[in-house]
């Protein structure tokens, strides 16, 4: 499912127009970005569990020009 999927499914489950639909999950999702800034981690039972962790850099290849760069 994609985000406008998700936004015509909260539409029609609220009775609502898709403008209103993508304002309810745009506010959800910004909701969980500020959340994981602020705390670094955003519980949502029966959901899951949204952070942010660092990782190594990996070797990667850029697939427009060949170029090996980190990722």
């Amino acid at each position: 499912m994609n985000k406008q999927e998700l936004v015509e499914l909260v539409a029609k489950a609220c009775a609502v127009s898709k403008a209103c639909g993508e304002r309810a999950v745009n506010a959800v999702l910004d909701g969980v970005k500020s959340g994981v800034k602020k705390s670094k981690e955003v519980r949502l039972i029966g959901f899951g569990t949204f952070s942010v962790r660092a990782r190594k850099a990996r070797k990667g290849r850029n697939p427009q020009t060949g170029a090996i760069i980190n990722i």
